[in-house]
């Protein structure tokens, strides 16, 4: 596979087989992906990689979280801006509407869209996940490497036939994940990401990019 059908073929998959990624295919991936660029070489991310019972264990105690109605931890850092600006309010609304329009869910029913949102504590049934941690003494610019690090994780895993999720939702119950994890309390949880081989029979929509000349400007002589 190539760099352009990796970069084609990736998108947020919530729907996975329960069939095992190898360990060392897991490895392989990881170790590629610590070539991705930091300022300076600070490689500020810090990830645990979960299978198994570390992980049905994660899962269910977010699950009973979900299920006593327990409200979300105090959060760490904001995921949006108060109030969000044009275009990307649009953006977000169309997103929701195309997002739950695509499993035939009405605007209206709240419930369902929060059945459907719960899915994400479940990994989307993903037998493997990591959780990308920052220190919280560290700026915006290192913020931006762990994107590209998160970035070039998903484009190798598409190259050994392996799909993904990220998820901010996981920050939402950091409380739990660190339960499980114990890392030092100078690090803060950014996102997890779900990992495993596609669920084809399960939600494959993919949601649409804006046009080019909406995000790029082209400036020569």
């Amino acid at each position: 596979m190539d760099v352009y059908e990796a970069v084609e073929s990736r998108r947020a998959v919530r729907g996975f087989t329960d069939r095992p990624v190898p360990e060392e295919t897991l490895r392989r991936v990881l170790s590629a992906a610590a070539q991705a660029p930091s300022g300076s070489n600070l490689q500020p991310w810090r990830s645990y990689l979960l299978t198994g019972a570390p992980l049905a264990e994660l899962k269910k105690r977010t699950g009973e979280r979900l299920a006593a109605g327990d409200p979300w931890d105090e959060p760490e850092y904001e995921q949006y801006p108060a109030t969000l600006k044009t275009p990307y309010r649009e953006r977000r609304a169309a997103f929701g509407e195309q997002r739950y329009g695509s499993l035939g869910i009405p605007r209206e029913d709240v419930e369902a869209r929060q059945r459907a949102a719960s899915a994400n504590w479940d990994c989307f049934g993903a037998p493997a996940a990591l959780f990308c941690y920052l220190d919280r003494d560290l700026c915006r610019p290192q913020w931006s490497d762990a994107g590209m690090y998160l970035q070039t994780i998903m484009l190798l895993l598409r190259a050994e036939g392996l799909h993904s999720c990220p998820q901010m939702a996981w920050a939402k119950f950091h409380e739990t994940v660190s339960e499980i994890l114990l890392p030092p309390k100078e690090l803060l949880l950014f996102c997890g990401l779900s990992i495993g081989f596609e669920d084809t029979a399960a939600d494959t929509y993919r949601t649409p990019r804006a046009p080019l000349d909406q995000t790029v400007t082209f400036v020569d002589a």
